[in-house]
């Protein structure tokens, strides 16, 4: 009876490839009416990776659900007339294409707010203003040169990247927090603001904690990663929590690539654990007692916890030490991960059906509203909504739809 959350919100989609489809997706979910506008070649991710050589691809289907599409050829005149109306019809406008381009096209943030005060702009950008403002951004390259790079991977190896998508789809949430905060203060207002994300910035935003390392090594080694490093950087620290409890991945039968479960040692964990491992006499050992005796030794211990672990599944490594209260879990793969039925009855892992590639599986929404429940409809196919939105919203007649089709307009 409520309604979606978001009911009533337009949102002007201008965006492409993961950082822009994953905020405006993230609305769609919410309720908002996502209008995906694409140039009459459509997004480039509708082909990108294809798995079925005439269908969308399903990074385009996985990163789209729930959106309308209608086709525009921005840079004609006709097309711009096009984009005035639905600028002045929305709430909402989300683009992510290169710095200035969208000024360029002669829609200015003081041209937008011109022709609709109440509008909400929102851009994705690779860099905030600086040096770096013109570079082109890829998921990677924002993890490069926002924190995660450096941090990550093994003590005496290369800088890895993450298989989390914290640059895309981590800008994506940021810009959804954006958006909705901007709707909220409109509400006081009656005025849209511009909503600023940078890839960096998100990536270094879920990098704080590193932050954290860095200004705590004028104070002495870091004692929670291997080695208890020293210097003038954070160093990459493999497996280790690198917080105030330390944890590690320990290897379990029978040894396959993500055959392992994650431990993380609490001091009330350490009676239990010796008694698994069958060691109870380290329980009262001097050596080992007290978390300041094992922190010294970390790699020691987790050697310990693995002989006991490598000699069986990680399902059975995580019932035992789930019996006992100590924080765990299972390195969980994409195989596992897809065919997990407790997150498809929590409807993170969702069957959709769509009209050309048949049915696909896709994530679903992390935020659960309890008055907002989510249905993950299918991505449309290019310029599906073209009739829909300019006949039937914007007024345009049949034969002129037709006649802007013919001049490649739509």
């Amino acid at each position: 009876m409520s309604g979606k959350a978001l009911d009533g919100v337009r949102v002007l989609d201008m965006t492409h490839v993961q950082s822009g489809p994953s905020a405006t997706q993230l609305l769609a979910w919410l309720g908002a009416d996502v209008l995906k506008l694409e140039a009459p070649s459509g997004d480039i991710t509708r082909k990108q990776l294809r798995d079925l050589p005439e269908a969308d691809s399903l990074y385009f289907t996985m990163l789209n659900c729930n959106k309308r599409s209608i086709t525009l050829n921005t840079k004609t005149p006709r097309g711009k007339e096009l984009l005035t109306d639905l600028i002045r019809r929305s709430d909402v406008l989300v683009e992510n294409f290169g710095p200035g381009a969208i000024d360029r096209m002669g829609f200015t943030w003081e041209r937008m707010q011109e022709l609709n005060p109440r509008l909400v702009y929102a851009s994705i950008k690779g860099f905030g203003d600086g040096p770096y403002t013109g570079f082109k951004a890829y998921e990677v390259i924002a993890q490069a040169m926002g924190g995660s790079m450096a941090t990550t991977g093994a003590e005496d190896g290369p800088p890895m990247a993450t298989g989390a998508q914290i640059g895309d789809s981590g800008s994506g949430v940021h810009t959804v927090a954006g958006i909705l905060a901007a709707l909220y203060q409109r509400e006081r207002t009656g005025r849209g603001q511009r909503v600023r994300v940078a890839m960096q910035h998100a990536v270094l935003n879920l990098c704080r904690v590193k932050l954290r390392d860095h200004q705590r090594l004028a104070h002495g080694p870091l004692r929670e990663y291997p080695g208890a490093p020293e210097g003038e950087e954070v160093p990459r620290s493999g497996n280790a929590s690198g917080g105030g409890q330390p944890g590690w991945a320990v290897r379990c039968a029978p040894g396959g690539p993500n055959d392992y479960v994650y431990v993380i040692v609490q001091p009330a964990s350490w009676v239990p654990l010796c008694e698994l491992m069958g060691r109870p006499e380290l329980a009262e050992s001097p050596e080992w007692a007290t978390p300041e005796a094992r922190l010294p030794k970390l790699d020691k211990m987790f050697r310990m916890i693995e002989e006991w672990t490598s000699g069986l599944p990680k399902w059975e490594v995580l019932a035992a030490l789930n019996a006992h209260n100590i924080p765990c879990g299972p390195i969980l793969s994409t195989k596992e991960l897809i065919e997990d039925a407790s997150l498809a009855d929590d409807g993170m892992i969702v069957e959709v059906e769509h009209p050309t590639r048949g049915s696909f599986t896709t994530v679903g929404s992390p935020l659960k509203l309890s008055d907002s429940p989510v249905d993950i409809t299918a991505s449309p196919l290019l310029g599906e909504h073209n009739s829909e939105v300019f006949a039937g919203e914007l007024g345009l007649s049949e034969d002129e739809l037709r006649e802007l089709h013919a001049e490649g307009v739509i």
